[in-house]
């Protein structure tokens, strides 16, 4: 496998951002690894290019290969603008939850259709510095991208439903227990540190975004137990990657190559605010792979 500079060639339709425990994809036939520059700053680490049982796929860890980043304190400017100007037009991003109900156990796989966001500390969008942007984000995962990967799950008998309901907190540190059932008493499903702040940006990179939940514990709701760790949510996670990697197998294969059938490829045609005559030089440089198509980019 050769590593390098982005060089503007490379395609991959599909990327897959892998989160704690999927630091690398089971089968995937690995061409290179490169390194994008953005105007972000600096992805969590390479973009991983190969084929996925002969499809393209981009594939990226979150935390860094060794998992070195802590949830606020990944790019995911960086990581979303890197995958996109590889070419990416869906993402399926993996990442380890806490349950808030019984019914969803440590072991099962959940696909988030909502979010309730209580991160603080981090870039949330590409926008802003002369060019504004509001997308729509009533609906902040794609519908026909969780449906693809929840027919998927269920024709390999995998324990996973769709429509979780997802609080994204800023951790580190895990929950109180007065957290966990506050947020239990909101009828939320899950809980986790990342996903939100992925779909946002997401969202205004135009890309289709779905999210496959790994419970890996309880929270800390249920008194009769032991707070979560991390050694515990390890333990769970490393049992769940092969269900996730299965999964992401089956619908890379009936993805390739697919149109997308949804309105996310557009989600900036009616977001961008600002006149185009006020938009300074610098900000239709910095925006030029996601606003050129809108008149905005550097040649608009």
């Amino acid at each position: 496998m050769a590593f390098g500079k982005y060089n503007g060639s490379m395609r991959a339709p599909i990327g897959i951002i892998g989160g704690s425990g999927l630091y690398r994809m089971e089968g995937l036939a690995l061409d290179r690894a490169v390194e994008v520059d953005t105007p972000f700053g600096e992805p969590s680490g390479p973009v991983h290019l190969g084929a996925l049982d002969g499809a393209p796929v981009a594939f990226l860890a979150r935390h860094g290969e060794g998992h070195r980043f802590t949830p606020s304190e990944v790019n995911y400017r960086a990581n979303i603008w890197a995958l996109k100007s590889l070419g990416a037009e869906r993402l399926i991003s993996v990442s380890a939850v806490g349950s808030l109900q019984a019914r969803h156990q440590p072991g099962d796989l959940r696909l988030v259709s909502q979010f309730i966001d209580k991160t603080r500390h981090r870039q949330d969008t590409f926008f802003g510095g002369g060019l504004v942007a509001h997308v729509s984000f009533a609906e902040p995962t794609c519908a026909d991208l969780s449906s693809a990967l929840l027919e998927a799950g269920r024709n390999l008998a995998l324990p996973v439903e769709g429509n979780a309901l997802y609080v994204c907190m800023e951790g580190p540190a895990f929950s109180t227990r007065a957290e966990s059932r506050l947020h239990q008493s909101w009828g939320a499903d899950l809980i986790g540190m990342t996903q939100v702040t992925e779909a946002r940006l997401a969202r205004e990179a135009e890309l289709c975004y779905a999210c496959i939940a790994l419970v890996t514990d309880y929270d800390a709701w249920r008194e009769e137990e032991e707070g979560v760790d991390a050694t515990s949510v390890l333990e769970v996670m490393h049992a769940n990657v092969d269900k996730a990697q299965r999964l992401l197998r089956k619908v890379v294969r009936q993805l390739s190559g697919a149109a997308r059938p949804c309105a996310c490829g557009e989600a900036l045609k009616t977001a961008l605010f600002s006149a185009p005559e006020a938009v300074a030089p610098e900000a239709r440089q910095r925006l030029d792979l996601l606003v050129a198509k809108y008149g905005y980019g550097v040649a608009g």
